[in-house]
């Protein structure tokens, strides 16, 4: 008796573990939006009420400056009201929409990251203003501005602990997944290889005979009878 083992490879396996693995997980986690804690929906809620007041702030002492009596040169003075109209349209378009989106999603690592780079931008543009207004400016400018620069330089600074503590969590909630992947990975028995049989004692069938062709006779050849000479009379 011969036995021939085909085995099965076990990679074949690897998609029903996962789907086994996401099927452990809580329902609320399941769901397209999986609820957010009290805690961080009012951390940031406070966060960006900071950040609105803050947008307010500045836009009404960017309008206050009167750059125009700056004791400077006119590319200069160009150069700053290029940046008072570059943060303004960021306050007033580009921040509002950063803020809408993450107000819906408030644990959304895409739109908290969004947020910080505007802030950043934000902080680098109008740390040039503040030092331009001081340097060049009124004393009520330059003061006005710079308590503004301070709140957001604030601001950044929470949003960047918010951002830290956001990903750790995250970090800690993939590995967690890849533990239950594994942990079922060897928890499953690897499949029972397919057997075929091959009994060698099995009688063989007669192989059937091969019928003969009929060869046609070969043809005779046709003989041909002389004929008879014609009777003669005698005379």
């Amino acid at each position: 008796m011969l036995n021939v083992i085909s085995p099965l490879r076990w990679f074949c396996v690897l998609p029903f573990l996962l789907a086994a693995a996401a099927a452990q997980q809580a329902p609320s986690e399941q769901q397209a939006g999986a609820p957010v804690s009290y805690a961080s929906v009012s951390q940031l809620n406070s966060l960006l009420a900071q950040v609105e007041q803050n947008s307010q702030s500045i836009q009404a002492d960017l309008g206050k400056l009167r750059i125009e009596h700056w004791k400077t040169d006119g590319n200069s003075k160009r150069s700053a009201e290029a940046n008072v109209e570059s943060i303004q349209r960021n306050l007033q378009t580009a921040l509002p929409a950063i803020i809408t989106q993450l107000r819906s999603s408030p644990e959304d690592l895409n739109a908290s990251f969004k947020l910080y780079r505007n802030l950043d931008a934000l902080y680098d543009v109008v740390g040039s203003v503040v030092e331009m207004a001081g340097a060049f400016g009124g004393k009520d400018e330059y003061q006005s501005l710079g308590n503004d620069f301070n709140s957001l330089e604030g601001t950044r600074r929470s949003l960047a602990e918010r951002l830290d503590t956001l990903t750790t969590a995250k970090d800690s909630e993939l590995a967690r997944l890849r533990t239950q992947v594994h942990n079922l990975q060897a928890a499953v028995p690897p499949p029972a290889p397919k057997k075929i049989i091959v009994d060698d004692d099995e009688p063989k069938k007669p192989a059937p005979k091969k019928k003969s062709a009929h060869k046609p006779a070969a043809a005779k050849p046709a003989t041909t009878t002389p004929a008879k000479p014609p009777a003669t009379t005698p005379q």
